[in-house]
């Protein structure tokens, strides 16, 4: 459109379906344009002259980063012949002279910038340096280059360009031109560079310069910007991207293999992108047939990888463009670039052909007001501003249309040499251009935050996406799978190949029933000052078990047990099970009302119960009957009494290994609890990874720890028994003191134990350990901070991590940590044998390498589901379709979780208990972590308070009482997490509640006092007028200071 003298906007060209349509659009534009001629004409050189809008955002970059390198445009040239350098370096002076834009500087006027104009007598002197003869010329060009691109520019007194010469030999030179983005952009490199060779090819001539003058300059555009974007035009183009932009995501959440640091680093670094003929000539095809150009094709398949990697359907990407939207603009040398921010909505299961559609209405929208700056489009929007990034958008892509020119020099054969010179401005920065037959271009990364093998699978991801849109466009872009097959292998088979034999034939009580006739002397169960061998303990249950099967009791009968920390839980969990039943484990110190509950929806045939087990279930009953229910008990029996039933063991016809072993109650999404079932055979398998995982054997001496409620004491039985080893039931009144359960440690020579972390992280003085343990933690993440207090006082035993919900038979995932842990990642480690692990979208896709995705967990020991909730049941455990086996299942966890790239597996916190605030997705765990580094803090939880606009954070933190311990905290996080991780609040505690599992009580952790709110330390009131200011306000709010 340029030869015609008009400027048709994309939405036109784009609704013309034929030439003669086009050439009537055109037309009609030239006839607009003779009414109203829009020419942009000089403006007075007296005084200082204003900065263009572009300009004004670069240089406020500049005084808030200071002197840096990161907005610098280096370019090196590789000449080879005859180079006649007095012509050069006149051709430089005269480019200088001739472009106002090469002499700007920028100064601070009464703390407002303006533009000041040097002498265009100044010229651009070249540096040169000489390395002929030297034996590593290549190493010190090299190095030279990289300097020369990092020395700063001063913006004040510029100039803000600058060249090298560097000679390798007497016809063999690399030319090296600085600029200041400030003063240059793409499009003015071309144009920089074909003057740049007529100029040359002239003077080296001793010919006469024939370049056209120039009818305005940069400073003219400046001035006219300013003007014309004004009044309607201006309240147009702002009120298209207010309505844009509102309530816009605030951050992309990519996967990155580092935190992202509080102050945004520019170090980057890049890969190279190739897209073969074949594919460039499908997309080629794809993009005529659908109506869209190969930026939006390419643009397409973009927002969809970005889109699966940050589990986000609303993706903002940053898009460049020339901003030399009138003809006057094009042969300038400015920095005229404007960033567009393209909002791509990916909601719902569109098909590639959809997805097109609103990509394309996306790009055109925006460059149809692509007038205003994007500075003044992120003032419009008002995002929620960080150091760690960039607003509104973390990515950018884009498409270079320009065509680069040649370097025509008669006597010089003139290459572009690559520089050894990285930065990126933001996260990604996706670069394409089709050069012949051919799509390249680079992928940029922030170092800070990514790896180079991670951004070489996102480019096999977008590869992928874009093979797959030129197959099929009516698929479903969430039913694309982007991960190839090596991807793929590994993440659903290679590292799920934990198959081991196990006797899958067998019932859990059989294992213990072996080492009864192995060891039938050995110590089976300890507790205070009671011990039971496995003959005693065997002969115990088994004339329970003949009565059980007496009152009814078979094969997936349910039998309650309500018994107070005793020998009678094993007896009467062995009892049950030796008879075929499966038990329900009732904790009597828990609320009445919810075992009135789980009795109603359980129904057992029979009750175990000893005297505080009756009398709690006695006080369930009356509230079953207040509820308007029967209230009914069934059958109770008491595993403490005198049976004279026989003591061998019996014999139960047609229970398997796939009939139940217990039912366990878990919090329900509903406020209703919610029963499990468990068959043996998962349990067997988990009781012979216990060796593996735990260490535990014969000689053993395990720790009961756990409510008698949770799927945790069932391991603690049935592996302790099943394997041989010693059992140490501890009593409440040590449960609950970290102190004493500590020295119980040491003084029984506990071998295993399986704990919460705030058992430990509660306890405030952790002596060391004088024999070697396994320390096992499960139930809540574990903490590095944890890990580091322990390796002190444990140095030669074992930390192991142990992750699985009650449905996947109590462990899936565990991980060993290493011996000198210092700081790294703490994993939940990989799957156990027998068990398999997927990390999947809410399509059921697996995520790439990397990715947060729901957990899915499948293999053995996978629960029969949820009793009498078969729509439940339905929902959370479905078809493994991953698995060879037809028939496997899988559970879906509603954790969230990432892979590392070494397959090990990182927890990141519940899918429904999601915190964000101000738009910025938060990891908890994260700001814990940094909380427990700092010396005065022995344990730590952060929760999210509040709804909405008023949700917070709340830091609760076990530490010793200090003055200003809110401010010094503070200080600390603000040192290491970005503004919107710091909590509002710091909570003192002496030490974190627990509910009976051991487990973090949220709900009982107090709401925090006006002290927990500062932001400073304090400083009392100076002088009479600041005290009684003081004192007012303390009273308006209630405050003591």
């Amino acid at each position: 459109m340029a030869t015609l003298g008009v400027q048709m906007p994309l939405s036109d060209l784009f609704a013309s379906s034929s030439l003669s349509s086009l050439a009537e659009s055109a037309r009609k534009l030239r006839a607009k344009a003779h009414k109203s001629p829009n020419v942009i004409l000089p403006v007075s050189r007296e005084g200082d002259l204003e900065l263009s809008f572009s300009q004004q955002r670069l240089w406020f970059l500049a005084q808030f980063e200071g002197v840096s390198d990161t907005y610098h445009v280096p370019l090196a040239v590789h000449l080879r012949g005859d180079l006649n350098r007095e012509a050069w370096q006149r051709t430089l002076n005269a480019l200088f002279a001739r472009h106002e834009a090469l002499r700007s500087v920028f100064v601070s006027v009464n703390g407002k910038p303006q533009v000041q104009l040097l002498s265009a007598h100044l010229g651009i002197p070249i540096r040169l340096v000489d390395l002929r003869g030297s034996s590593d010329s290549e190493v010190q060009m090299d190095r030279l280059c990289t300097e020369e691109a990092k020395i700063p520019f001063n913006l004040t007194s510029g100039p803000l360009i600058r060249a090298l010469m560097i000679q390798l030999d007497d016809n063999d030179h690399v030319f090296m031109l600085t600029q200041h983005h400030i003063i240059s952009d793409g499009w003015s490199l071309a144009v920089l560079q074909r003057e740049l060779c007529e100029l040359y090819e002239a003077y080296s001539r001793d010919e006469p310069e024939s370049l056209p003058p120039l009818s305005i300059q940069y400073p003219d555009y400046a001035a006219w910007e300013r003007n014309w974007l004004s009044g309607e035009r201006l309240e147009v183009q702002s009120s298209y991207w207010r309505t844009t932009m509102a309530d816009s995501p605030t951050i992309l959440t990519l996967p990155t293999d580092r935190p992202r640091p509080a102050q945004q680093s520019f170090a980057g670094d890049r890969v190279e992108v190739h897209l073969d003929a074949e594919l460039t000539r499908a997309l080629n095809r794809l993009s005529q047939e659908h109506g869209v150009t190969m930026f939006m094709t390419v643009l397409t398949a973009w927002s969809v990888v970005l889109s699966r990697l940050s589990g986000q359907d609303d993706i903002i990407i940053g898009s460049p463009t020339a901003n030399r939207n009138h003809h006057q603009l094009e042969p300038l040398l400015g920095f005229f670039v404007n960033t567009l921010a393209l909002r791509i909505d990916l909601s719902g299961e569109l098909t590639i052909r959809q997805l097109f559609e609103r990509v394309r209405s996306c790009t055109i929208g925006a460059q149809a007001h692509g007038d205003l700056p994007f500075e003044q489009v992120v003032d419009i929007v008002q995002p929620t501003r960080s150091t760690g990034h960039s607003p509104l958008f973390q990515v950018m892509f884009a498409w270079q249309n320009n065509d680069t020119p040649e370097w025509r020099l008669s006597t010089l054969e003139a290459s572009l040499r690559e520089l050894d010179y990285n930065t990126a401005k933001f996260d990604l920065e996706l670069e394409m251009f089709q050069a012949t037959d051919k799509i390249v271009g680079e992928l940029r990364y922030s170092t800070a935050l990514f790896d180079r093998a991670t951004i070489e699978r996102q480019i096999k991801y977008l590869v992928k996406m874009l093979q797959e849109m030129t197959s099929n466009v009516e698929q479903a872009t969430t039913a694309v799978g982007l991960l190839g097959s090596e991807e793929s292998e590994l993440l659903l088979q290679a590292w799920n190949e934990t198959k081991q034999d196990y006797p899958d034939h067998q019932c859990i009580h059989q294992l213990f029933e072996k080492h009864v006739d192995l060891t039938p002397q050995a110590t089976a169960l300890v507790f205070v000052d009671q011990e039971l061998t496995y003959a005693e303990l065997n002969e115990r249950a088994n004339r329970l078990a003949h009565r059980l099967i007496e009152v009814g009791v078979k094969p997936d009968a349910l039998v309650a047990i309500c018994v107070e920390r005793s020998p009678a839980m094993a007896i009467a969990v062995m009892a049950v099970l030796k008879a075929g039943g499966a038990y329900v484990p009732l904790d009597p110190s828990y609320p009445k009302d919810r075992l009135a509950y789980i009795m109603e929806d359980a129904m057992p045939t029979v009750l175990l119960a000893d005297i505080t087990g009756r009398d709690t279930m006695r006080e369930a009953s009356k509230l079953m009957n207040q509820a308007g229910h029967d209230g009914q008990v069934p059958t109770i029996l008491d595993p403490n009494d005198q049976l004279s039933s026989p003591r061998t063991n019996p014999l139960v016809s047609g229970l398997n290994s796939r009939h139940l072993a217990y039912v366990i109650y878990t919090s329900g999404s509903t406020g209703k609890p919610k029963g499990v079932m468990i068959e043996h055979q998962g349990l067997v398998n988990l009781v012979l990874t216990r060796t593996e995982v735990f260490g535990i054997n014969p000689s053993s001496r395990v720790l009961q720890f756990f409510s008698f409620s949770f799927d945790g004491c069932a391991q603690d039985i049935l592996a302790t028994l099943g394997l041989g080893a010693a059992l140490h039931i501890l009593p409440d009144h040590i449960r609950y003191d970290p102190t004493q359960l500590w020295e119980y440690l040491d003084v029984y020579s506990i071998t295993q134990a399986v704990l919460t972390p705030a058992s430990v992280e509660n306890c405030k003085d952790l002596r060391p350990l004088t024999k070697p343990i396994t320390l096992v933690f499960a139930g809540d993440a574990l903490s590095e901070a944890l890990i580091r207090r322990l390796q002190l006082v444990v140095p030669n035993g074992r930390i192991v991590n142990d992750y699985g919900p009650t449905e996947t038979s109590v462990s899936a995932i565990a991980w060993q940590c290493p011996q000198g842990f210092s700081g790294d990642i703490v994993s939940i480690g990989r799957p156990i044998a027998n068990k398999r692990i997927y990390i999947l979208d809410q399509y059921c896709q697996p995520v790439p390498l990397g990715a947060m995705g729901e957990l899915y967990i499948g293999g053995v020991g996978i629960a029969r589901g949820y009793l009498q909730r078969p729509e439940l049941t339905a929902e959370r455990f479905i078809q493994d379709p991953f698995a060879r086996d037809t028939e496997a299942r899988m559970y879906k966890t509603g954790d969230l979780a990432r892979y590392l790239p070494d397959g090990r597996i990182i927890f990141l916190g519940r899918n429904d208990y999601q915190v964000k605030i101000r738009g910025f997705r938060i990891e908890l765990g994260e700001i814990e972590a940094r909380l427990a580094d700092h010396p005065d803090v022995q344990s730590a939880i952060v929760v999210a308070l509040g709804e909405g606009v008023d949700k917070r954070l709340i830091a609760y933190v076990v530490s010793m009482p200090a003055e200003q311990l809110v401010y010094t905290l503070r200080s600390h996080l603000t040192s290491c997490l970005p503004d919107h991780m710091i909590p509002a609040a710091f909570v003192r505690l002496d030490a974190l509640p627990l509910n009976p599992n051991g487990k973090i009580d949220r709900k009982a952790l107090p709401a925090p006092g006006p002290d927990a709110f500062a932001s400073l330390a304090y400083e009392p009131p100076q002088g009479e007028l600041e005290t009684t200011l003081a004192q007012i306000w303390a009273e308006l709010l209630n405050l003591d200071r």
